[in-house]
């Protein structure tokens, strides 16, 4: 019966601040219709939590705490948002750049590790587009030297590029002499 007493209480002393919350409502919308909507979400808000209200407490204060946080709340929903258009979006933001760095480095320490005369053979071709003959006649070497040497260049190229280099434990980079630059020095010859 006690419960039941607080809750009638709960109930008067309520509907006697209605008017006074409508004033405050009016006070921060400033149109009435927006502030007996933001009554009526108060009034629902202090019903739900009125368990939360302590008893002696004022009530009051309570009521336009829930209604200031409410409005508040509202405005925050109703923040105004700008669409954006993907091409402004594009235009406003830039592709990231340092992954062009880290290839570049990447394939500039692969090409390091090429035999000088593969490393030769390979920008002859590729850079200044000579073809195979006058390469043979600028190293002085055949033309199927010449091949092999820009294909076994490709090919490590891409084998460092692709797997990467083991490391020993104190950071060097694992070196050991290959079969290609074995045979580039035997063909050189």
């Amino acid at each position: 019966m006690a419960t039941q007493t607080l809750q009638d209480d709960f109930h008067e002393q309520l509907k006697t601040v209605l008017p006074r919350l409508r004033i405050y409502a009016l006070s921060l919308t400033r149109d009435r219709d927006a502030a007996d909507d933001l009554v009526h979400d108060t009034v629902i808000k202090a019903l739900t939590g009125r368990n939360s209200f302590q008893p002696g407490t004022n009530l009051a204060a309570w009521l336009f705490r829930i209604q200031r946080n409410e409005f508040i709340s509202g405005l925050r929903r109703r923040r105004p948002t700008v669409p954006v258009d993907t091409a402004i979006a594009e235009s406003l933001s830039h592709p990231p750049h340092q992954d062009s760095g880290l290839v570049m480095r990447e394939f500039m320490s692969a090409f390091g590790k090429l035999a000088p005369a593969q490393r030769e053979a390979l920008l002859l071709a590729v850079l200044e587009g000579l073809p195979y003959e006058t390469i043979a006649d600028h190293t002085g070497v055949s033309v199927g030297t010449v091949k092999s040497r820009i294909s076994r260049a490709r090919d490590t190229l891409e084998r460092l590029l692709l797997e990467g280099e083991s490391r020993h434990p104190t950071g060097e980079t694992a070196r050991r002499p290959s079969a290609e630059a074995e045979e580039d020095r035997v063909g050189d010859r």
